[in-house]
C-alpha cells in the first residue's frame, strides 16, 4: 500500500480522486489549500498529487516550496497544457502531469504506473557519452559531478543510453519510462528532453540526439 497527498481547491475533485486511488489500495489525505502543507508532512508520501490553478497558493509555487525535501513523484493535475506551463512545471521538479478533464482509468494507471517504478531494483551500471551511470543509486554523474535529474528526466537519459543507437519516439519513450499501456503525452517527454539536454551542459556534452519527424536517440559514438 501506498501513502498518497492529494492537494487541490476543489473539493468534490478530492473525494473523485481518492475514492478511485482509494480502491487501488492506497491510503489517499486529502488538503484543500497548499498554503497547509509543509515540506515535513510531505516527506511521509510517496506519491504528491497537485492542483495547478488554485487560489492563494498554486501548485507551482508549492512544488517549488517542497521539491528540495522531497523525494518522491510529483505530478500535477490542470487544464493548462500549453507549452509554456509544461516548461514551467517540469522546471520545478514535476514528473507529469494529468490534464482535466481526465478518465479515472488513466489517473489510476499513471499514478500506479509512477509507484512502480519507484520500487524497480536494478543491478546494473554503465557508461555512456561521458555520464556515468550507477542505475542502483539513480545516480548520473559527469566527471566528478552529479547530475540533478528528477526521478523522470533520469529514467528517460537512462532507457536512452542502455539503447544506444535505437530511435524512440515520445510515445515509445512515455510507455518505456511509465508503462502506461496507452499513447504518451509527447510534450511531458519534450520537455523533459529539454531539461536532460540543458543540465548535461555542465560536462560540455550533448549525447541525446533529434531525429525529426521521429523521435530521439543516444549517440553511437557516445559509446564509452
Amino acid at each position: 500500500m501506498s501513502k498518497l497527498l492529494v492537494v487541490d481547491d476543489d473539493l468534490d475533485m478530492l473525494t473523485l480522486v481518492r475514492t478511485a486511488l482509494e480502491k487501488d489500495g492506497h491510503q489517499v489525505d486529502t488538503e484543500a489549500a497548499a498554503v497547509n502543507v509543509h515540506p515535513a508532512r510531505c516527506r511521509l508520501y510517496d506519491l504528491l498529487l497537485l492542483d495547478v490553478m488554485m487560489p492563494g497558493e498554486d501548485g507551482f509555487s508549492l512544488c517549488s516550496r517542497i521539491r528540495t525535501e522531497v523525494d518522491c513523484p510529483i505530478l500535477f493535475l490542470t487544464a493548462k497544457a500549453e507549452d509554456t506551463a509544461l516548461v514551467q512545471g517540469f522546471g520545478l521538479g514535476a514528473d507529469d502531469y494529468i490534464k482535466k478533464p481526465f478518465s479515472i482509468a488513466e489517473l489510476r494507471a499513471r499514478v500506479n504506473a509512477h509507484l512502480r517504478r519507484e520500487v524497480r531494483q536494478p543491478t546494473r551500471t554503465l557508461s555512456r557519452g561521458g555520464v556515468r551511470f550507477d542505475i542502483q543509486a539513480k545516480v548520473a554523474i559527469v566527471g566528478e559531478r552529479t547530475i540533478p535529474f528528477t526521478k523522470s528526466e533520469y529514467a528517460i537519459c537512462e532507457h536512452l543510453a542502455m539503447h544506444t543507437g535505437q530511435v524512440f519516439t515520445k510515445e515509445q519513450l512515455y510507455e518505456a519510462i511509465f508503462g502506461y499501456d496507452a499513447a504518451g503525452d509527447s510534450s511531458a517527454v519534450a520537455e523533459h528532453i529539454k531539461n536532460i539536454r540543458a543540465k548535461l551542459k555542465v560536462g560540455d556534452i550533448s549525447p541525446i540526439e533529434t531525429i525529426w519527424g521521429v523521435g530521439y536517440k543516444w549517440k553511437k559514438n557516445s559509446v564509452l
